[in-house]
């Protein structure tokens, strides 16, 4: 039974993708695959297991996931509460509700039945001299040129991977971010110190396309590489900056500041 639900929402959101409407992006796509998966397989075992009663997973109880009641799914939700966080739980609500919409072609009727606590935090942000520090101490150019580029433009990891030579107007001084969170395109300003850097930075790869293309055939490879730096190379390799230079902070992605450009 999970496949045939797996197999809908991943056909249809493989024919949603040739038409590029607003709405999650690939990432949630295999996110949201994921929940119903585990959400199916979850009731299955419960009721394998001859514990299909009230309290239980949903689709054990009660028949398959296109017909679930309000109270069903709110027995399921209420038992992942207790042993999952607040983001976890949302994200197979938001799932679920995509399933329902999308793939069942179904109205949501039942968008109160759980609510998680409104929660209000600030970013973690670096200063400029922690931000310098983890500059001087990256030794791989590609990565200190791409964490300088995150940090002067306030963007987020995916949408500096993203980046393409075509997206810097040097004459306008702008930066254009395509396909962000929420499919929404969006223009950042350029300050001259991460232009120059840019340029420089450009010159040692001259690929025609990418901004930051990977280095897996080296330096010698980088100008006909197709795909961006590996994500979990620059994940990895921040993490390990961060600990090295002291820096408790998780990342200084969401920060928007201009630094001294690195050296």
């Amino acid at each position: 039974m999970p496949s045939r639900y797996c197999n809908q929402l991943i056909f249809y959101l493989a024919n949603r993708d040739r038409k590029k409407p607003r709405g999650p992006s690939l990432p949630h796509h295999r996110t949201y695959g994921s929940r119903i998966r585990r959400f199916l397989e979850t009731s299955l075992i419960s009721c394998c297991l001859g514990r299909c009663q009230f309290g239980q997973p949903p689709a054990a109880v009660g028949g398959p996931i296109d017909n679930l009641s309000a109270a069903q799914l709110t027995d399921y939700f209420s038992d992942l509460i207790a042993s999952h966080s607040w983001s976890a739980v949302k994200l197979d609500l938001y799932a679920f509700k995509f399933y329902t919409l999308h793939v069942l072609g179904k109205p949501w009727t039942m968008p109160h039945f759980i609510k998680p606590p409104k929660v209000s935090r600030l970013p973690d942000i670096v200063t400029v001299e922690e931000a310098q520090a983890l500059f001087s101490a990256t030794r791989t150019l590609s990565y200190r040129v791409f964490y300088f580029t995150l940090y002067s433009l306030g963007l987020r990891l995916s949408e500096g991977l993203a980046l393409k030579v075509a997206d810097i107007d040097a004459v306008r001084h702008r930066v254009h971010i395509r396909d962000s969170k929420g499919n929404r395109d969006r223009f950042v300003p350029l300050p001259e110190a991460t232009l120059s850097v840019l340029r420089r930075f450009w010159k040692t790869h001259h690929n025609p396309e990418l901004l930051f293309p990977n280095r897996h055939g080296g330096l010698a490879g980088a100008r006909s590489a197709r795909t961006p730096l590996d994500r979990g190379g620059v994940q990895k390799t921040l993490h390990q900056v961060a600990i090295d230079c002291g820096l408790k902070k998780r990342s200084p992605r969401t920060a928007f500041a201009t630094a001294t450009q690195p050296t």
